[in-house]
Protein backbone atom coordinates (compact mmCIF):
# COMPACT_ATOMS: atom_id res chain seq x y z
CA UNK A 1 0.00 0.00 0.00
CA UNK A 2 2.90 2.33 0.68
CA UNK A 3 5.44 1.37 -1.99
CA UNK A 4 6.55 4.06 -4.38
CA UNK A 5 7.25 1.61 -7.23
CA UNK A 6 4.29 0.73 -9.46
CA UNK A 7 3.09 -2.82 -8.82
CA UNK A 8 4.18 -5.52 -11.22
CA UNK A 9 1.51 -6.66 -13.69
CA UNK A 10 -0.67 -9.49 -12.42
CA UNK A 11 -0.20 -12.60 -14.55
CA UNK A 12 -2.22 -15.57 -13.45
CA UNK A 13 -0.37 -18.87 -14.00
CA UNK A 14 -2.20 -21.20 -16.37
CA UNK A 15 -2.57 -23.89 -13.72
CA UNK A 16 -4.32 -21.51 -11.31
CA UNK A 17 -6.72 -20.43 -14.04
CA UNK A 18 -7.38 -24.09 -14.88
CA UNK A 19 -8.14 -24.82 -11.20
CA UNK A 20 -10.69 -22.02 -11.11
CA UNK A 21 -12.12 -22.87 -14.54
CA UNK A 22 -12.91 -26.39 -13.34
CA UNK A 23 -15.20 -24.78 -10.75
CA UNK A 24 -12.96 -25.20 -7.71
CA UNK A 25 -9.77 -23.46 -6.72
CA UNK A 26 -6.68 -24.26 -4.70
CA UNK A 27 -5.52 -22.06 -1.85
CA UNK A 28 -2.94 -20.62 -4.25
CA UNK A 29 -5.64 -19.74 -6.80
CA UNK A 30 -7.82 -18.05 -4.19
CA UNK A 31 -4.80 -16.14 -2.87
CA UNK A 32 -4.12 -14.89 -6.41
CA UNK A 33 -7.71 -13.64 -6.68
CA UNK A 34 -7.24 -11.76 -3.41
CA UNK A 35 -4.08 -10.16 -4.82
CA UNK A 36 -6.13 -9.01 -7.78
CA UNK A 37 -8.81 -7.60 -5.49
CA UNK A 38 -6.16 -5.72 -3.52
CA UNK A 39 -4.78 -4.13 -6.70
CA UNK A 40 -8.29 -3.18 -7.77
CA UNK A 41 -9.07 -1.62 -4.38
CA UNK A 42 -5.95 0.51 -4.58
CA UNK A 43 -6.93 1.74 -8.04
CA UNK A 44 -10.48 2.53 -6.87
CA UNK A 45 -9.15 4.30 -3.79
CA UNK A 46 -6.77 6.39 -5.88
CA UNK A 47 -9.64 7.36 -8.21
CA UNK A 48 -11.83 8.20 -5.22
CA UNK A 49 -9.17 10.33 -3.57
CA UNK A 50 -8.67 12.32 -6.76
CA UNK A 51 -12.40 12.96 -7.07
CA UNK A 52 -12.93 13.87 -3.39
CA UNK A 53 -9.99 16.26 -3.09
CA UNK A 54 -12.02 19.28 -4.13
CA UNK A 55 -15.24 18.30 -2.32
CA UNK A 56 -16.28 20.95 0.27
CA UNK A 57 -16.51 19.29 3.70
CA UNK A 58 -16.73 20.24 7.38
CA UNK A 59 -14.68 17.11 8.14
CA UNK A 60 -10.93 16.64 7.97
CA UNK A 61 -9.73 17.01 4.38
CA UNK A 62 -9.18 13.88 2.33
CA UNK A 63 -5.42 14.48 2.33
CA UNK A 64 -5.29 14.39 6.16
CA UNK A 65 -7.22 11.12 6.36
CA UNK A 66 -5.04 9.60 3.65
CA UNK A 67 -1.89 10.69 5.49
CA UNK A 68 -3.12 8.99 8.67
CA UNK A 69 -3.92 5.85 6.73
CA UNK A 70 -0.48 5.73 5.13
CA UNK A 71 1.29 6.26 8.44
CA UNK A 72 -0.63 3.33 9.93
CA UNK A 73 0.18 1.14 6.90
CA UNK A 74 3.89 1.90 7.27
CA UNK A 75 3.77 0.86 10.94
CA UNK A 76 1.50 -2.19 10.56
CA UNK A 77 0.96 -3.17 6.90
CA UNK A 78 -0.91 -6.45 7.49
CA UNK A 79 -3.85 -5.20 9.59
CA UNK A 80 -4.23 -2.15 7.34
CA UNK A 81 -4.24 -4.41 4.29
CA UNK A 82 -7.00 -6.50 5.93
CA UNK A 83 -8.95 -3.31 6.47
CA UNK A 84 -8.48 -2.31 2.83
CA UNK A 85 -9.64 -5.76 1.67
CA UNK A 86 -12.62 -5.94 4.03
CA UNK A 87 -15.85 -6.47 2.04
CA UNK A 88 -17.54 -3.38 3.45
CA UNK A 89 -14.57 -1.23 2.40
CA UNK A 90 -15.13 -2.37 -1.17
CA UNK A 91 -18.84 -1.65 -0.77
CA UNK A 92 -18.10 1.87 0.40
CA UNK A 93 -15.66 2.59 -2.43
CA UNK A 94 -18.10 1.39 -5.09
CA UNK A 95 -21.02 3.26 -3.52
CA UNK A 96 -19.03 6.49 -3.16
CA UNK A 97 -17.99 6.32 -6.82
CA UNK A 98 -21.62 5.76 -7.82
CA UNK A 99 -22.56 8.81 -5.76
CA UNK A 100 -19.95 10.85 -7.58
CA UNK A 101 -21.38 9.66 -10.92
CA UNK A 102 -24.95 10.43 -9.81
CA UNK A 103 -26.18 6.82 -9.97
CA UNK A 104 -26.75 6.23 -6.24
CA UNK A 105 -28.28 8.07 -3.32
CA UNK A 106 -27.57 8.44 0.37
CA UNK A 107 -26.77 11.00 3.07
CA UNK A 108 -24.89 14.19 2.14
CA UNK A 109 -21.91 13.32 -0.02
CA UNK A 110 -19.42 14.91 2.41
CA UNK A 111 -20.65 12.52 5.12
CA UNK A 112 -20.20 9.47 2.90
CA UNK A 113 -16.79 10.69 1.79
CA UNK A 114 -15.96 11.09 5.49
CA UNK A 115 -15.99 7.32 5.86
CA UNK A 116 -12.35 7.60 4.79
CA UNK A 117 -11.72 9.29 8.15
CA UNK A 118 -13.29 6.33 9.93
CA UNK A 119 -11.07 3.95 7.94
CA UNK A 120 -8.02 6.01 8.89
CA UNK A 121 -8.99 5.90 12.57
CA UNK A 122 -9.41 2.11 12.49
CA UNK A 123 -6.04 1.77 10.79
CA UNK A 124 -4.43 4.05 13.36
CA UNK A 125 -5.91 2.07 16.26
CA UNK A 126 -4.70 -1.21 14.76
CA UNK A 127 -1.20 0.14 14.17
CA UNK A 128 -0.85 2.08 17.42
CA UNK A 129 -0.21 5.42 15.70
CA UNK A 130 -1.64 8.79 16.70
CA UNK A 131 -3.98 11.02 14.72
CA UNK A 132 -6.82 13.46 15.20
CA UNK A 133 -9.62 13.89 12.67
CA UNK A 134 -13.00 15.57 12.36
CA UNK A 135 -15.61 12.89 11.66
CA UNK A 136 -19.28 12.57 10.76
CA UNK A 137 -21.59 11.39 13.55
CA UNK A 138 -25.11 10.05 13.05
CA UNK A 139 -27.16 10.43 16.24
CA UNK A 140 -23.84 10.42 18.05
CA UNK A 141 -22.69 7.16 16.43
CA UNK A 142 -19.35 6.56 14.73
CA UNK A 143 -18.67 3.20 13.12
CA UNK A 144 -15.04 2.17 13.03
CA UNK A 145 -14.56 -0.35 10.18
CA UNK A 146 -13.48 -3.77 11.37
CA UNK A 147 -13.90 -2.84 15.05
CA UNK A 148 -17.37 -1.69 16.04
CA UNK A 149 -19.47 1.32 16.90
CA UNK A 150 -18.82 4.12 19.38
CA UNK A 151 -21.92 5.97 20.53
CA UNK A 152 -22.33 9.19 22.44
CA UNK A 153 -25.78 8.46 23.82
CA UNK A 154 -26.63 12.00 24.89
CA UNK A 155 -25.37 13.44 21.62
CA UNK A 156 -27.24 15.87 19.43
CA UNK A 157 -29.51 13.88 17.08
CA UNK A 158 -29.04 13.79 13.33
CA UNK A 159 -25.90 14.32 11.31
CA UNK A 160 -23.24 16.28 13.18
CA UNK A 161 -19.47 16.76 13.20
CA UNK A 162 -17.36 15.26 15.99
CA UNK A 163 -13.70 14.96 16.78
CA UNK A 164 -11.80 11.70 17.15
CA UNK A 165 -8.28 11.22 18.49
CA UNK A 166 -6.25 8.02 18.67
CA UNK A 167 -3.42 7.43 21.14
CA UNK A 168 -1.70 4.07 21.78
CA UNK A 169 -4.72 2.03 20.75
CA UNK A 170 -7.29 4.19 22.55
CA UNK A 171 -9.96 6.35 20.93
CA UNK A 172 -11.28 9.59 22.38
CA UNK A 173 -14.46 10.73 20.64
CA UNK A 174 -16.32 13.95 21.33
CA UNK A 175 -19.29 15.66 19.75
CA UNK A 176 -22.10 18.12 20.35
CA UNK A 177 -24.44 17.13 23.18
CA UNK A 178 -28.21 17.31 22.93
CA UNK A 179 -29.18 20.70 24.36
CA UNK A 180 -25.71 22.19 24.08
CA UNK A 181 -22.21 21.49 25.28
CA UNK A 182 -19.95 18.59 24.45
CA UNK A 183 -20.15 14.90 25.27
CA UNK A 184 -17.18 12.55 25.01
CA UNK A 185 -16.01 8.96 25.31
CA UNK A 186 -12.68 7.21 25.64
CA UNK A 187 -12.51 3.54 24.70
CA UNK A 188 -10.05 0.85 23.58
CA UNK A 189 -11.93 -0.56 20.57
CA UNK A 190 -11.85 -4.30 19.90
CA UNK A 191 -14.06 -6.90 18.29
CA UNK A 192 -15.78 -9.62 20.32
CA UNK A 193 -16.33 -13.31 19.52
CA UNK A 194 -19.99 -14.31 19.69
CA UNK A 195 -20.67 -15.44 23.25
CA UNK A 196 -17.39 -13.95 24.49
CA UNK A 197 -16.74 -10.83 26.57
CA UNK A 198 -17.58 -7.50 24.97
CA UNK A 199 -14.69 -6.07 22.98
CA UNK A 200 -13.46 -2.63 23.92
CA UNK A 201 -13.37 -0.97 27.33
CA UNK A 202 -14.53 2.51 28.20
CA UNK A 203 -12.30 4.56 30.48
CA UNK A 204 -13.68 4.46 34.05
CA UNK A 205 -12.42 7.97 34.73
CA UNK A 206 -14.20 9.23 31.64
CA UNK A 207 -17.40 7.39 32.58
CA UNK A 208 -17.35 8.98 36.05
CA UNK A 209 -16.59 12.42 34.67
CA UNK A 210 -19.42 12.37 32.18
CA UNK A 211 -23.10 11.59 32.44
CA UNK A 212 -23.33 11.04 28.73
CA UNK A 213 -24.13 7.31 28.89
CA UNK A 214 -21.50 6.79 26.20
CA UNK A 215 -21.01 3.23 24.96
CA UNK A 216 -19.01 0.88 22.75
CA UNK A 217 -20.69 -1.79 20.62
CA UNK A 218 -18.11 -4.28 19.31
CA UNK A 219 -18.27 -5.94 15.92
CA UNK A 220 -18.98 -9.57 16.79
CA UNK A 221 -17.12 -12.39 15.10
CA UNK A 222 -17.93 -16.01 14.31
CA UNK A 223 -15.17 -18.39 15.34
CA UNK A 224 -13.95 -21.08 12.96
CA UNK A 225 -11.48 -23.57 14.44
CA UNK A 226 -8.99 -24.25 11.65
CA UNK A 227 -5.91 -26.51 11.86
CA UNK A 228 -3.80 -23.35 12.14
CA UNK A 229 -5.88 -22.04 15.06
CA UNK A 230 -9.12 -20.06 15.54
CA UNK A 231 -10.19 -17.73 12.74
CA UNK A 232 -12.49 -14.75 13.42
CA UNK A 233 -15.07 -13.99 10.71
CA UNK A 234 -17.19 -10.84 11.17
CA UNK A 235 -20.89 -11.34 11.83
CA UNK A 236 -21.54 -7.87 10.50
CA UNK A 237 -24.74 -6.21 11.70
CA UNK A 238 -23.22 -2.74 12.18
CA UNK A 239 -21.18 -1.48 9.20
CA UNK A 240 -23.22 1.02 7.14
CA UNK A 241 -21.75 -0.47 3.93
CA UNK A 242 -22.33 -4.14 4.77
CA UNK A 243 -25.26 -4.46 2.35
CA UNK A 244 -25.17 -4.62 -1.45
CA UNK A 245 -26.44 -1.15 -2.28
CA UNK A 246 -27.23 1.97 -0.22
CA UNK A 247 -25.88 2.50 3.32
CA UNK A 248 -27.88 0.96 6.19
CA UNK A 249 -28.32 1.80 9.87
CA UNK A 250 -27.04 -0.74 12.39
CA UNK A 251 -29.37 -3.72 13.02
CA UNK A 252 -27.90 -5.38 16.10
CA UNK A 253 -28.79 -9.04 16.58
CA UNK A 254 -29.79 -10.05 20.09
CA UNK A 255 -27.43 -12.37 21.94
CA UNK A 256 -29.62 -15.44 21.41
CA UNK A 257 -29.67 -14.96 17.64
CA UNK A 258 -25.93 -14.29 17.47
CA UNK A 259 -25.25 -17.47 19.45
CA UNK A 260 -27.52 -19.43 17.10
CA UNK A 261 -25.41 -18.13 14.20
CA UNK A 262 -22.21 -19.27 15.92
CA UNK A 263 -23.56 -22.77 16.58
CA UNK A 264 -24.80 -23.12 13.02
CA UNK A 265 -21.61 -21.73 11.49
CA UNK A 266 -19.53 -24.13 13.55
CA UNK A 267 -21.58 -27.09 12.30
CA UNK A 268 -21.44 -25.84 8.70
CA UNK A 269 -17.68 -25.36 8.96
CA UNK A 270 -17.25 -28.94 10.17
CA UNK A 271 -19.12 -30.15 7.07
CA UNK A 272 -16.97 -28.06 4.75
CA UNK A 273 -13.60 -29.13 6.11
CA UNK A 274 -14.27 -32.82 5.50
CA UNK A 275 -11.26 -34.27 3.61
CA UNK A 276 -11.37 -34.31 -0.17
CA UNK A 277 -9.17 -31.71 -1.86
CA UNK A 278 -10.00 -28.39 -3.52
CA UNK A 279 -12.45 -29.30 -6.27
CA UNK A 280 -15.83 -27.66 -6.94
CA UNK A 281 -17.97 -27.52 -3.82
CA UNK A 282 -15.01 -27.43 -1.42
CA UNK A 283 -14.54 -24.32 0.69
CA UNK A 284 -12.22 -23.44 3.52
CA UNK A 285 -14.54 -21.50 5.88
CA UNK A 286 -11.58 -19.28 6.78
CA UNK A 287 -11.82 -17.82 3.25
CA UNK A 288 -15.18 -16.19 4.10
CA UNK A 289 -14.56 -12.52 4.86
CA UNK A 290 -17.91 -11.57 6.42
CA UNK A 291 -21.38 -12.95 7.07
CA UNK A 292 -24.11 -10.31 7.00
CA UNK A 293 -27.27 -11.58 8.71
CA UNK A 294 -30.50 -10.75 6.89
CA UNK A 295 -33.21 -10.33 9.51
CA UNK A 296 -33.73 -12.44 12.59
CA UNK A 297 -34.64 -16.09 12.25
CA UNK A 298 -35.51 -16.88 15.86
CA UNK A 299 -39.26 -16.46 15.42
CA UNK A 300 -42.22 -18.83 15.17
CA UNK A 301 -42.89 -20.84 13.11
CA UNK A 302 -39.39 -22.31 12.78
CA UNK A 303 -37.35 -21.32 9.75
CA UNK A 304 -37.25 -23.75 6.83
CA UNK A 305 -34.07 -25.81 6.54
CA UNK A 306 -33.19 -24.32 3.13
CA UNK A 307 -31.93 -20.75 2.76
CA UNK A 308 -34.59 -18.29 1.64
CA UNK A 309 -32.35 -15.26 1.17
CA UNK A 310 -28.69 -15.07 0.19
CA UNK A 311 -26.76 -12.62 -1.93
CA UNK A 312 -23.28 -11.32 -2.63
CA UNK A 313 -21.63 -8.50 -4.56
CA UNK A 314 -18.55 -8.25 -6.73
CA UNK A 315 -17.66 -5.08 -4.81
CA UNK A 316 -17.47 -6.97 -1.49
CA UNK A 317 -15.24 -9.99 -2.10
CA UNK A 318 -15.84 -12.83 0.36
CA UNK A 319 -18.96 -11.37 2.01
CA UNK A 320 -22.44 -12.85 1.87
CA UNK A 321 -25.83 -11.60 3.01
CA UNK A 322 -27.76 -14.59 4.42
CA UNK A 323 -31.03 -15.23 6.21
CA UNK A 324 -30.08 -17.84 8.79
CA UNK A 325 -31.52 -21.27 7.98
CA UNK A 326 -32.40 -23.89 10.57
CA UNK A 327 -29.95 -26.52 9.30
CA UNK A 328 -26.15 -26.43 9.10
CA UNK A 329 -26.11 -28.27 5.77
CA UNK A 330 -28.19 -25.51 4.18
CA UNK A 331 -25.80 -22.87 5.52
CA UNK A 332 -22.78 -24.80 4.26
CA UNK A 333 -24.33 -25.06 0.79
CA UNK A 334 -25.04 -21.32 0.79
CA UNK A 335 -21.49 -20.44 1.84
CA UNK A 336 -20.22 -22.50 -1.10
CA UNK A 337 -22.74 -20.90 -3.48
CA UNK A 338 -21.95 -17.32 -2.52
CA UNK A 339 -18.18 -17.82 -2.44
CA UNK A 340 -18.40 -19.15 -6.00
CA UNK A 341 -19.95 -15.79 -6.93
CA UNK A 342 -17.07 -13.99 -5.20
CA UNK A 343 -14.46 -16.02 -7.10
CA UNK A 344 -16.13 -15.39 -10.44
CA UNK A 345 -16.52 -11.67 -9.71
CA UNK A 346 -12.80 -11.50 -8.93
CA UNK A 347 -12.03 -13.30 -12.22
CA UNK A 348 -14.24 -10.80 -14.07
CA UNK A 349 -12.13 -8.02 -12.54
CA UNK A 350 -9.02 -9.63 -14.04
CA UNK A 351 -10.27 -10.88 -17.42
CA UNK A 352 -12.95 -9.81 -19.92
CA UNK A 353 -14.87 -13.09 -20.05
CA UNK A 354 -17.81 -12.19 -22.28
CA UNK A 355 -19.40 -9.54 -24.44
CA UNK A 356 -22.71 -8.93 -22.69
CA UNK A 357 -25.31 -6.60 -24.17
CA UNK A 358 -27.26 -6.99 -20.87
CA UNK A 359 -30.38 -8.14 -22.71
CA UNK A 360 -32.36 -10.44 -20.40
CA UNK A 361 -33.36 -13.25 -22.73
CA UNK A 362 -31.78 -16.50 -21.50
CA UNK A 363 -33.22 -19.36 -19.46
CA UNK A 364 -31.63 -19.94 -16.05
CA UNK A 365 -32.98 -23.07 -14.31
CA UNK A 366 -32.76 -21.45 -10.86
CA UNK A 367 -34.64 -18.26 -11.76
CA UNK A 368 -38.20 -17.26 -12.49
CA UNK A 369 -37.19 -14.59 -15.00
CA UNK A 370 -35.00 -14.34 -18.13
CA UNK A 371 -31.34 -13.52 -17.45
CA UNK A 372 -28.54 -11.63 -19.19
CA UNK A 373 -25.30 -13.40 -20.04
CA UNK A 374 -23.34 -12.21 -17.00
CA UNK A 375 -26.08 -13.49 -14.71
CA UNK A 376 -26.14 -16.75 -16.63
CA UNK A 377 -22.37 -17.17 -16.22
CA UNK A 378 -22.60 -16.39 -12.50
CA UNK A 379 -25.36 -18.96 -12.10
CA UNK A 380 -23.45 -21.64 -13.97
CA UNK A 381 -20.33 -21.09 -11.87
CA UNK A 382 -22.20 -20.93 -8.56
CA UNK A 383 -24.35 -24.00 -9.20
CA UNK A 384 -21.40 -26.05 -10.44
CA UNK A 385 -20.00 -25.46 -6.97
CA UNK A 386 -23.36 -26.40 -5.44
CA UNK A 387 -23.41 -29.62 -7.50
CA UNK A 388 -19.94 -30.41 -6.19
CA UNK A 389 -21.08 -29.77 -2.63
CA UNK A 390 -23.89 -32.32 -3.00
CA UNK A 391 -21.57 -34.76 -4.76
CA UNK A 392 -19.44 -34.76 -1.61
CA UNK A 393 -22.53 -35.25 0.57
CA UNK A 394 -23.50 -38.23 -1.58
CA UNK A 395 -20.05 -39.77 -1.19
CA UNK A 396 -20.21 -39.30 2.59
CA UNK A 397 -23.87 -40.32 3.07
CA UNK A 398 -24.28 -42.73 5.95
CA UNK A 399 -27.84 -43.85 5.33
CA UNK A 400 -30.40 -44.15 2.53
CA UNK A 401 -32.20 -40.93 3.45
CA UNK A 402 -29.01 -38.86 3.23
CA UNK A 403 -28.09 -40.56 -0.06
CA UNK A 404 -31.55 -39.82 -1.48
CA UNK A 405 -31.34 -36.12 -0.61
CA UNK A 406 -27.75 -35.64 -1.77
CA UNK A 407 -28.28 -37.72 -4.91
CA UNK A 408 -31.29 -35.61 -5.90
CA UNK A 409 -29.53 -32.26 -5.48
CA UNK A 410 -26.33 -33.47 -7.16
CA UNK A 411 -28.26 -34.88 -10.13
CA UNK A 412 -30.45 -31.77 -10.45
CA UNK A 413 -27.69 -29.17 -10.24
CA UNK A 414 -25.25 -30.97 -12.53
CA UNK A 415 -27.99 -31.30 -15.17
CA UNK A 416 -29.12 -27.69 -14.89
CA UNK A 417 -25.58 -26.31 -14.84
CA UNK A 418 -24.62 -28.32 -17.93
CA UNK A 419 -27.65 -26.94 -19.78
CA UNK A 420 -26.58 -23.37 -19.00
CA UNK A 421 -22.95 -24.07 -19.94
CA UNK A 422 -24.17 -25.32 -23.32
CA UNK A 423 -26.15 -22.10 -23.78
CA UNK A 424 -23.09 -19.99 -22.93
CA UNK A 425 -20.87 -21.87 -25.36
CA UNK A 426 -23.47 -21.50 -28.13
CA UNK A 427 -23.86 -17.71 -27.85
CA UNK A 428 -20.59 -16.78 -29.58
CA UNK A 429 -20.17 -13.97 -27.02
CA UNK A 430 -17.40 -15.47 -24.88
CA UNK A 431 -13.86 -14.13 -25.05
CA UNK A 432 -10.92 -16.54 -25.30
CA UNK A 433 -10.62 -16.52 -21.50
CA UNK A 434 -14.37 -16.86 -21.13
CA UNK A 435 -14.48 -19.86 -23.46
CA UNK A 436 -11.62 -21.47 -21.53
CA UNK A 437 -13.48 -20.92 -18.27
CA UNK A 438 -16.81 -22.27 -19.52
CA UNK A 439 -15.10 -25.20 -21.26
CA UNK A 440 -13.50 -26.05 -17.92
CA UNK A 441 -16.93 -26.10 -16.29
CA UNK A 442 -18.24 -28.26 -19.15
CA UNK A 443 -15.47 -30.81 -18.64
CA UNK A 444 -16.22 -31.03 -14.91
CA UNK A 445 -19.95 -31.43 -15.47
CA UNK A 446 -19.53 -33.94 -18.29
CA UNK A 447 -17.47 -36.13 -15.99
CA UNK A 448 -20.07 -35.83 -13.24
CA UNK A 449 -22.92 -36.75 -15.59
CA UNK A 450 -21.37 -40.24 -15.86
CA UNK A 451 -21.24 -40.74 -12.10
CA UNK A 452 -23.87 -43.04 -10.60
CA UNK A 453 -26.81 -41.65 -8.61
CA UNK A 454 -29.54 -43.80 -7.02
CA UNK A 455 -32.38 -44.35 -9.48
CA UNK A 456 -35.23 -42.75 -7.51
CA UNK A 457 -33.60 -39.37 -6.79
CA UNK A 458 -32.14 -39.31 -10.31
CA UNK A 459 -35.65 -39.70 -11.76
CA UNK A 460 -37.06 -36.97 -9.49
CA UNK A 461 -34.22 -34.62 -10.42
CA UNK A 462 -34.86 -35.06 -14.14
CA UNK A 463 -38.59 -34.51 -13.57
CA UNK A 464 -38.00 -31.38 -11.46
CA UNK A 465 -35.66 -29.95 -14.12
CA UNK A 466 -38.26 -30.57 -16.84
CA UNK A 467 -41.02 -29.02 -14.72
CA UNK A 468 -39.06 -25.83 -14.06
CA UNK A 469 -38.10 -25.32 -17.70
CA UNK A 470 -41.65 -26.04 -18.89
CA UNK A 471 -43.27 -23.67 -16.42
CA UNK A 472 -40.65 -20.99 -17.11
CA UNK A 473 -41.49 -21.04 -20.81
CA UNK A 474 -45.24 -21.05 -20.20
CA UNK A 475 -44.97 -18.04 -17.92
CA UNK A 476 -42.35 -16.06 -19.85
CA UNK A 477 -42.39 -16.89 -23.56
CA UNK A 478 -44.86 -15.72 -26.18
CA UNK A 479 -45.60 -18.23 -28.95
CA UNK A 480 -43.61 -17.28 -32.08
CA UNK A 481 -45.34 -16.02 -35.19
CA UNK A 482 -43.93 -18.88 -37.27
CA UNK A 483 -43.26 -22.56 -36.73
CA UNK A 484 -39.49 -22.15 -37.32
CA UNK A 485 -37.23 -23.19 -34.44
CA UNK A 486 -36.54 -20.26 -32.12
CA UNK A 487 -33.05 -19.42 -30.94
CA UNK A 488 -32.77 -17.83 -27.48
CA UNK A 489 -32.15 -14.41 -29.04
CA UNK A 490 -35.37 -14.76 -31.04
CA UNK A 491 -37.66 -15.44 -28.07
CA UNK A 492 -40.46 -12.95 -27.53
CA UNK A 493 -41.42 -12.48 -23.90
CA UNK A 494 -44.89 -12.02 -22.46
CA UNK A 495 -45.75 -8.47 -21.47
CA UNK A 496 -47.81 -9.75 -18.52
CA UNK A 497 -45.13 -11.98 -16.97
CA UNK A 498 -44.66 -11.65 -13.23
CA UNK A 499 -42.54 -13.34 -10.58
CA UNK A 500 -43.69 -16.87 -9.79
CA UNK A 501 -42.63 -19.09 -6.90
CA UNK A 502 -40.67 -22.26 -7.66
CA UNK A 503 -42.63 -24.73 -5.53
CA UNK A 504 -41.08 -27.89 -6.89
CA UNK A 505 -37.27 -27.76 -6.79
CA UNK A 506 -37.04 -28.43 -3.04
CA UNK A 507 -40.33 -30.33 -2.80
CA UNK A 508 -39.06 -33.03 -5.15
CA UNK A 509 -35.95 -33.65 -3.03
CA UNK A 510 -37.78 -36.35 -1.05
CA UNK A 511 -40.18 -39.07 -2.20
CA UNK A 512 -43.67 -38.58 -0.68
CA UNK A 513 -44.71 -41.60 1.37
CA UNK A 514 -48.45 -40.93 1.02
CA UNK A 515 -48.95 -38.79 -2.12
CA UNK A 516 -52.17 -36.79 -2.40
CA UNK A 517 -51.58 -33.89 -4.78
CA UNK A 518 -50.68 -34.11 -8.46
CA UNK A 519 -47.12 -32.92 -7.73
CA UNK A 520 -46.71 -35.51 -4.98
CA UNK A 521 -47.85 -38.32 -7.26
CA UNK A 522 -45.37 -37.17 -9.91
CA UNK A 523 -42.57 -37.00 -7.32
CA UNK A 524 -43.55 -40.48 -6.14
CA UNK A 525 -43.07 -41.87 -9.65
CA UNK A 526 -46.75 -42.26 -10.57
CA UNK A 527 -47.25 -40.04 -13.65
CA UNK A 528 -50.65 -41.61 -14.46
CA UNK A 529 -52.17 -40.56 -11.12
CA UNK A 530 -50.50 -37.17 -11.46
CA UNK A 531 -51.86 -36.69 -15.00
CA UNK A 532 -55.42 -37.36 -13.84
CA UNK A 533 -55.16 -34.77 -11.08
CA UNK A 534 -53.51 -32.17 -13.33
CA UNK A 535 -56.37 -32.73 -15.82
CA UNK A 536 -58.91 -32.04 -13.07
CA UNK A 537 -57.04 -28.90 -12.02
CA UNK A 538 -57.03 -27.62 -15.61
CA UNK A 539 -60.77 -28.10 -16.14
CA UNK A 540 -61.58 -24.54 -15.06
CA UNK A 541 -58.44 -22.87 -16.40
CA UNK A 542 -56.70 -24.90 -19.15
CA UNK A 543 -53.84 -22.38 -19.37
CA UNK A 544 -52.87 -22.23 -15.65
CA UNK A 545 -49.07 -22.50 -15.93
CA UNK A 546 -48.24 -24.56 -12.84
CA UNK A 547 -50.78 -27.28 -13.51
CA UNK A 548 -50.21 -27.19 -17.26
CA UNK A 549 -46.46 -27.67 -16.82
CA UNK A 550 -47.18 -30.67 -14.62
CA UNK A 551 -49.64 -32.08 -17.16
CA UNK A 552 -47.11 -31.77 -20.01
CA UNK A 553 -44.31 -33.43 -18.04
CA UNK A 554 -46.56 -36.20 -16.67
CA UNK A 555 -47.92 -36.92 -20.15
CA UNK A 556 -44.39 -37.03 -21.57
CA UNK A 557 -43.54 -39.73 -19.02
CA UNK A 558 -46.43 -41.84 -20.33
CA UNK A 559 -46.58 -41.08 -24.05
CA UNK A 560 -43.46 -41.00 -26.22
CA UNK A 561 -43.32 -39.57 -29.72
CA UNK A 562 -42.55 -36.51 -31.78
CA UNK A 563 -45.57 -34.52 -30.58
CA UNK A 564 -44.61 -35.12 -26.94
CA UNK A 565 -41.02 -34.06 -27.50
CA UNK A 566 -42.22 -30.94 -29.32
CA UNK A 567 -44.51 -30.04 -26.45
CA UNK A 568 -41.71 -30.46 -23.91
CA UNK A 569 -39.27 -28.42 -25.99
CA UNK A 570 -41.69 -25.56 -26.74
CA UNK A 571 -44.67 -25.79 -24.39
CA UNK A 572 -45.78 -22.25 -25.26
CA UNK A 573 -46.82 -23.38 -28.77
CA UNK A 574 -50.51 -24.13 -29.39
CA UNK A 575 -51.22 -27.86 -29.22
CA UNK A 576 -53.29 -30.54 -27.54
CA UNK A 577 -54.05 -29.74 -23.91
CA UNK A 578 -56.00 -31.31 -21.07
CA UNK A 579 -59.68 -30.53 -21.38
CA UNK A 580 -59.28 -29.28 -24.94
Amino acid sequence: MTGEQPPAPLRMPDQLFADLAAGGGSAEAVAFLERGERARRLLLLRTLLDRLEALPTPLSPTAEAWRALREAAERAPEPVDRLLLAPATGGWMAHALRRLHGTASGPPLWAEAGHLCALALSASLSAGTETELRVALTDGRLFLPGLGQARLVCAEPGLTVGRARTHRGALTLSGPADGGGVTSLTVRPATSPVGGPAGGRASEAEAEASNSGASWLPLRTLTHHSPAGPVAIPLDDLDPYRDLDDPLPPARLDDEEAEAWQALFEEAGALLVAPGGTGPGRLDPAAVRAVVPCGRTGVLPPAPPNVRVSASSGDAYGAMVIARPAAAQALAETLVHEFQHSKLAALLHLFPLLDDDRAERYYAPWRADPRHLTGLLHGAYAFTGVAGFWRDRLALARDDRAAEEAGYHFALRRLQSRLVVRTLLATGRLTAEGRALVSGLAATLDNWLHEPVPAAPLSRARTAAALHRTEWRLRNVEPPDTSAPAEPSALRFRADRVFWPDLRTHAFATRPSAPRTADEHLAAGDPAAALARYTDALADDPAEPHALAGWIVARAALVDGRATRRMLARPELPGPRAGA
